[in-house]
């Protein structure tokens, strides 16, 4: 899937397996310096036969790493870009719809460093099914947009030291505060990701899409 307009995001996409028509989608965010190759084999861990994955590419180039990309510059002031890539993500998942089939009521965001900060950032402005934050953080206090938070997993290591556990845990309490449903998990690890929290991942989202609704949506 690649983007053909300044407001659109290219990804990699891997469509079900089953013969059903796509039942929800998965999107997961890249860290900083990454691509959208970094996190395309969690596909694997993850059962849901039944859903479209996409792993998109960050909009801008990391400045160091050849084939990187970044959300926006972290080592400059206030977070430059960052209001652009708030702008194109917002756009690229809204646009979803029109070429899935999927709604964003049936949407799954997660990311994994600084793609776990965006997630924690937008997602909160848009009405869907879930969140997923690995190793990620807050940018500032969340603005939701609607009466409808979406649920949301925070994960993270207790030994990270490039995001710091408390940033999670400072996640956690902002997004309760709000009224937000919030499951957090936390491992002995670094700025990593293990088997083990796509294990957590499968639950969380089957809680969001139960398998008694699956019946129900593929009957003729």
């Amino acid at each position: 899937m690649e983007g053909t307009d300044p407001l659109s995001l290219e990804a990699i996409a891997i469509p079900p397996t089953s013969a059903q028509p796509p039942r929800g989608i998965i999107v997961m965010l890249h860290g900083w310096g990454a691509n959208s190759q970094d996190l395309a084999p969690l596909a694997s861990l993850l059962n849901f036969p039944d859903f479209v994955f996409l792993f998109a590419d960050a909009p801008f180039p990391h400045p160091q790493v050849r084939e990187g990309r970044m959300w926006y510059d972290l080592n400059s002031p206030n977070y430059q870009k960052l209001p652009e890539s708030q702008e194109i993500l917002t756009m690229w998942l809204r646009s979803l719809e029109g070429s899935t089939g999927v709604p964003l009521e049936r949407t799954v965001l997660s990311g994994f460093s600084q793609g776990g900060a965006m997630a924690l950032d937008v997602g909160l402005r848009l009405p869907l099914a879930g969140l997923v934050s690995m190793s990620g953080y807050l940018h500032c206090e969340p603005q939701p947009m609607g009466d409808r938070l979406p649920p949301t997993l925070i994960m993270h290591g207790t030994e990270d030291p490039v995001v710091p556990l408390s940033a999670a845990h400072q996640a956690r309490e902002v997004f309760q505060a709000l009224g937000v449903a919030v499951q957090y998990r936390e491992w002995r690890m670094g700025h990593s990701i293990l088997p083990e929290q796509m294990e957590v991942m499968q639950q969380f989202i089957e809680e969001i899409f139960p398998a008694s609704e699956a019946t129900n949506i593929n009957k003729p």
